[in-house]
């Protein structure tokens, strides 16, 4: 039975002094300290870094530790017109319902992805869905912020 996120010991001493991180989040970089409770849901909300949007609700996603390469990040516009450079990133909030997001959205089609930007601001892209697996919405945890 796992302990709640707050009494757990961290794996490393945390730089600041937040809550030490759950089992889910003891594997992961130190940017997901604090942001992953015992369940492995987000505890904060998660928001647009460049406008402060709203994208997803507290517990609404699963932390997942999966390589992905996303472009860089840009307003749609500009990421349409620019092409190649991007990110390997590893850890993002995985979202199984589309309907979960406060507010997202979608480019076209690249091959059978899709890029999630923000739905207020273009920004993006914050995260990353494959057309195959229609029940998974990667959102990248360094293209985000929380609150």
């Amino acid at each position: 039975m796992a302990a709640p996120c707050a009494e757990m010991e961290p794996a490393a001493p945390p730089p600041s002094p937040p809550p030490p991180p759950p089992p889910a989040a003891a594997a992961a970089a130190p940017g997901s300290a604090g942001l992953v409770c015992a369940q492995g849901r987000n505890l904060r909300a998660v928001l647009c870094q460049r406008c402060g949007s709203r994208v997803l609700l507290p517990g609404a996603a699963t932390f997942a530790r999966r390589e992905l390469l996303l472009p860089a990040m840009r307003k749609k516009a500009a990421a349409a017109a620019a092409g190649g450079g991007g990110d390997v990133l590893r850890e993002h909030w995985l979202v199984r319902d589309m309907f979960s997001f406060e507010n997202v959205g979608f480019t076209r089609d690249v091959g059978n992805v899709k890029f999630l930007v923000c739905a207020d601001c273009e920004a993006g892209p914050i995260g990353w869905h494959c057309l195959d697996d229609k029940d998974s919405f990667y959102v990248a945890l360094e293209r985000v912020a929380h609150e």
